[in-house]
């Protein structure tokens, strides 16, 4: 018994002396094999062959020669290197959610969080993108691992993302900091490698105060931009075509900048400059150059430069999506519309409808295409860990067969071994059961959270191409002071106001659509675009608001309507003729107007709206508004009230007309007390001065 006893005991020392050997035989060759690995997946890469790259990150990783972290790396550039970036994301996601083994998983984390960061400052998603670039800077400071081009680029999307939530100085800091990697990259670089990054980096680092409207700092940054180019010009390799083209982008740059200072004779200079740029002549350059010629209010020269798009955006291999319309197609629209080229204004809106039927049903192939890869790619996974599996255990029986047959004849003949197995074969079946129903659950989650944050991107572009309906640029005119401002209850919202400015008389309107959401936008971009239409043939408030009426009540089954206040003010002397249709009483000076009630708009045909006329409102307030703003509660379900609003009208003063409605717009946020907007807000404030007859 002691004899077979010892013979168990060397046969299974022997046995754990194999393996161990067969351990370190992995280790020492694992970290040659995964730099091949890497090197291999890089070179299909280079070829765009990348469905081979997602198979050689399958099969590496199968064979070890790859970490997970490293395969998911890999897979998520492949996807966005394909355009395929929502793909792209769930991948560079899955790779910083693995575990770090070594200094080459945490190189690849580096890379991943660079790019994921990246397409989520993109994406707007602005906080996701610091929980992603915020974590991989203090990696890189603790594991003391990355270089100054990894710290730069970080560094500048966390400053971008800072910016855009209202954190300046946290922002001005990064980018500072950002900088000086920059510099110490380029220090030591004998190639021009090093200032063409830093370039690109102070580049987005302008367009990110552009954006903002924060003028002043984007000068800052663009003169560092330059003088960053002209080093890089200096350089042995240097690309001619590189510095006209960045040449070329700086100016437009400060061209932008010093129209927002109101500074118009240094923008014209830098435009100019600009012009002289071969990069001025090229289809990218001119779709560029339109920044600066719509802020300076040169519209026949953004049409013409428009001229180029659909050739850029081939170029670009570009296809029909809502990003490029609202980026593209709106601003052509804009421009031609402001050029007063109305025949071609039609043109492209009616090829922004095409655009928009196209882009809405790629959007939805995408998305089909999108949830078939990541089933194929789950089955992959599955396949791929069944092979690991399978791997491991030949393994295990090559070294291990003698160890093997001794257990199971020890079990055989020793244990219960009916029991044993039956026990097993109940834990093995709940294990699967649970496993299967945790795999439901988790595909359930990730399918309702892509649809989510597809609805959402969705909902975000729509209020932006609502928010492009109204106009956000108020007319100059001797002694007229106008503003409006509105903000929609939910993501988009019903509520309108637009002006039309001819000659010396100006058409004001504002109007709240019954509802609120989706189907209350699309009828305010309707009767916007009616009212605007109708006011080009001069006709009279009460008219526009009876031609108005019978085209929304056509077809119109939902039962939708909209109230609205519509004027003609003579600005020369002060008459106004207008026309309210069931909407809240504008206050003239500092009192509610008495008005003749008309129906909403849109509920029954054949009305005849009555007009109104009064002689001279010269050097009083016209203030109008819709109902978010006397109605607006607080948590108590308290109202604003127009008692309120008449107080602070009454005894407030104002310089000028933005300075009322900011006021007004405080005074709500103030009442509500942290309470959910309960309807659309939106304001119109109108002044013009007693002049000398």
């Amino acid at each position: 018994m002691q004899q077979r006893s010892f013979f168990h005991l060397v046969v299974i020392l022997l046995l754990m002396s194999a393996i161990l050997s067969a351990c370190n035989r992995v280790r020492k060759v694992a970290q040659p094999n995964m730099a091949h690995a890497d090197s291999v997946i890089f070179n299909v890469g280079v070829m765009k062959d990348y469905e081979r790259m997602r198979a050689l990150s399958d099969s590496f990783e199968l064979t070890k020669d790859i970490s997970s972290l490293d395969a998911n790396r890999w897979r998520g550039v492949s996807y966005y290197r394909q355009g395929q970036y929502r793909l792209a994301e769930i991948y560079y996601r899955r790779a910083i959610a693995d575990d770090i083994h070594s200094q080459q998983d945490l190189v690849s984390y580096i890379k991943v969080a660079r790019r994921l960061s990246e397409l989520l400052l993109v994406k707007g998603d602005f906080e996701g993108a610091l929980r992603i670039a915020i974590p991989a800077i203090a990696k890189m400071d603790d594991k003391q691992v990355g270089s100054d081009i990894d710290y730069a680029i970080l560094l500048n999307n966390i400053g971008c993302c800072q910016l855009n939530l209202g954190r300046d100085e946290e922002a001005n800091k990064s980018f500072l900091t950002a900088r000086g990697h920059y510099e110490n990259r380029w220090k030591t670089d004998s190639t021009s490698r090093g200032f063409q990054e830093a370039v690109i980096g102070t580049v987005y680092t302008s367009m990110a105060y552009i954006n903002m409207r924060r003028y002043a700092e984007a000068v800052y940054w663009i003169d560092r931009t330059e003088m960053l180019l002209n080093k890089y010009r200096q350089c042995p390799d240097a690309r001619s075509e590189y510095f006209d083209e960045y040449q070329g982008r700086i100016e437009i740059m400060r061209a932008v900048a010093m129209q927002g200072l109101d500074k118009p004779k240094e923008a014209q200079k830098a435009y100019q400059a600009f012009q002289r740029t071969n990069y001025s002549k090229t289809g990218p350059g001119r779709i560029n150059a339109n920044d600066y010629l719509v802020a300076a209010k040169r519209y026949e020269e953004a049409a013409d430069n428009y001229r180029y798009l659909d050739q850029t955006l081939s170029k670009w291999s570009m296809e029909p999506s809502l990003d490029n319309i609202q980026l593209y197609m709106l601003p052509k629209f804009r421009a031609n519309e402001m050029a007063g080229r109305r025949d071609s204004a039609r043109v492209i809106a009616m090829r922004i409808f095409e655009l928009l039927d196209t882009a809405i049903i790629n959007q939805k192939n995408s998305a089909t295409a999108e949830l078939a890869t990541i089933y194929d790619t789950q089955g992959k996974e599955a396949e791929i860990a069944q092979q690991q599996a399978n791997l491991n255990k030949q393994r295990l029986i090559s070294t291990g067969v003698a160890m093997v047959l001794i257990i199971v004849f020890f079990i055989v003949y020793t244990l219960h071994r009916r029991a044993a197995t039956h026990r097993l074969a109940v834990a093995h079946n709940k294990l699967e059961e649970a496993h299967q129903k945790l795999k439901v659950a988790y595909d359930q989650l990730e399918e309702t959270t892509a649809a989510k944050e597809r609805i959402e991107s969705e909902l975000r572009i729509a209020r932006n191409i609502q928010q492009s309906i109204v106009p956000n640029v108020f007319p100059k005119y001797k002694g007229l002071d106008i503003y409006a401002y509105m903000m929609p209850a939910k993501e988009v919202g019903g509520d309108l106001y637009d002006y039309l400015l001819d000659d010396n008389h100006i058409y004001v309107c504002l109007g709240d659509v019954s509802g609120k959401g989706v189907p209350a936008s699309l009828f305010m971009a309707q009767a916007a675009r009616l009212f605007r239409a109708m006011a080009k043939q001069h006709m009279m408030p009460a008219d526009i608001a009876t031609r108005l009426n019978d085209e929304l009540c056509e077809g119109n089954e939902n039962g939708m309507f909209v109230t609205m206040f519509l004027a003609l003010i003579n600005l020369e002397t002060g008459s106004m003729d207008f026309c309210n249709a069931g909407h809240n009483p504008p206050v003239l000076g500092d009192k509610f107007m008495e008005i003749e009630t008309n129906a909403p708009i849109g509920l029954w045909p054949g009305l005849e709206f009555v007009g109104e006329h009064v002689d001279n409102i010269k050097g009083k307030s016209l203030f109008l508004y819709s109902d978010g703003l006397n109605e607006a509660e607080n948590k108590e379900q308290v109202q604003f009230g127009d008692d309120h609003l008449l107080q602070i009208l009454d005894t407030m003063h104002f310089d000028n007309a933005r300075q009322l409605i900011e006021y007004m717009r405080e005074a709500v946020e103030k009442h509500r007390n942290g309470a959910s907007p309960n309807d659309d807000l939106t304001m119109m404030e109108l002044k013009f001065d007693k002049t000398d007859e």
